[in-house]
């Protein structure tokens, strides 16, 4: 039989083709993937949050028995020279000598040329939340007294904060005392007055919390929410953060958990999260595995990494920013019991499109 050598090409390279895209294990990129500890004075450790210092890079979480347990702090490393210091408590919910609440989702904010900033809040449930504030003038090695935020302020609530060329602070924000609602939260000058923009929704339509805040050349800004809706949900502003759009679904799925998102130096999107649509009609999916995807423009999203893919749960509450040597820095937390580091370039990402909210296979 005579073989069409054109036929056999062809078929050669669908089969290079599609073998390149299964046999890809989405790791390229990664420079460093390590845990910031292997033991601790604490069980479990969770909503980790990282900034770039002049000293290097700082990151901290909550610590304790237990989420929402009183005795649950917010503790802090340092990375120096490639070693991650012991975890410190830096910040705990003692009120009195006879009541203690839970601490919760610390964020960090390097102020440039200044402060370094580390907001947390405190209280036996989410809804009963006080928001705190201390300061660090060494790079994080000792720590202010904690100073209350305003009543009704809470910080940015999980994802950080990103400072616009106005001068001005902005703080993604959410609360969950009267349905899930996005706002924001915005300082001036670095935490001493406050004013709040939003909510911009209802809570009992749509319900979302925990956004993230992407900036666009053309001077748009974006937010990317954790929602009981199956999907990871966005909102746009063209008018420096004044009004925006309805919360509508981004075409990534959300399995109710949170996500973080950054803003790189040549303007492309990159965002971490557990690329999961929770099954049938459910509202919360597994929270594995965890991945990277990044886009050009906030809308079309291509798959680049999966930094966990293990079927035991979880891998979560991602934070992400850019150094200034360009490289992408990620904490989360690894099935609660530790928090791991990642370190990436982003120039030796290699994507793939995705398309319809399904991750390539």
């Amino acid at each position: 039989m005579k073989i069409n050598k054109r036929y056999v090409t062809c078929l050669l390279l669908v089969f290079i083709s599609v073998s390149g895209i299964k046999g890809q294990n989405w790791k390229q990129g990664i420079l460093v993937d390590e845990f910031i500890f292997e033991k601790a004075p604490f069980p479990e450790a969770h909503a980790s949050t990282l900034a770039e210092t002049p000293a290097g890079i700082v990151a901290a979480w909550f610590g304790g028995t237990k989420e929402r347990n009183p005795d649950v702090g917010i503790w802090v490393s340092r990375l120096n020279e490639g070693k991650w210091s012991a975890p410190n408590e830096v910040a705990n919910g003692i009120v009195n000598d006879t009541l203690r609440y839970a601490c919760w989702n610390p964020v960090l904010y390097q102020i440039p040329k200044g402060d370094l900033l580390l907001f947390y809040k405190v209280g036996p449930k989410v809804s009963a939340w006080k928001g705190f504030m201390i300061r660090s003038k060494d790079h994080g090695m000792t720590w202010s007294a904690p100073k209350a935020l305003p009543e009704g302020f809470l910080g940015p609530v999980k994802n950080k904060p990103v400072l616009l060329d106005n001068g001005e602070l902005w703080c993604p924000s959410s609360s969950e005392d009267n349905g899930w609602r996005v706002h924001f939260e915005v300082t001036s000058d670095f935490g001493i007055t406050w004013r709040k923009v939003g909510p911009i929704n209802d809570g009992k339509e749509v319900f979302a919390i925990q956004p993230s805040i992407l900036l666009h050349p053309n001077g748009n800004m974006q937010i990317l929410c954790r929602s009981r809706s199956q999907a990871l949900l966005t909102s746009w502003s063209q008018d420096g953060g004044k009004s925006w759009s309805p919360l509508l679904p981004s075409g990534l799925p959300n399995n109710n958990s949170g996500t973080d998102a950054v803003t790189l130096f040549n303007g492309k999107q990159i965002l971490v999260y557990n690329h999961v649509k929770p099954p049938g009609q459910e509202a919360k999916g597994p929270r594995t595995p965890l991945n990277v995807a990044v886009s050009d423009d906030g809308r079309q999203w291509n798959a680049a990494l999966i930094l966990e893919d293990s079927p035991i749960s979880q891998y979560s509450y991602p934070s992400v920013i850019q150094a200034q040597d360009g490289k992408v820095h990620i904490v989360y937390t690894w099935r609660r019991e530790r928090i791991k580091y990642v370190v990436i370039d982003p120039e030796k990402l290699k994507t793939s499109r995705i398309n319809h909210g399904l991750w390539p296979q």
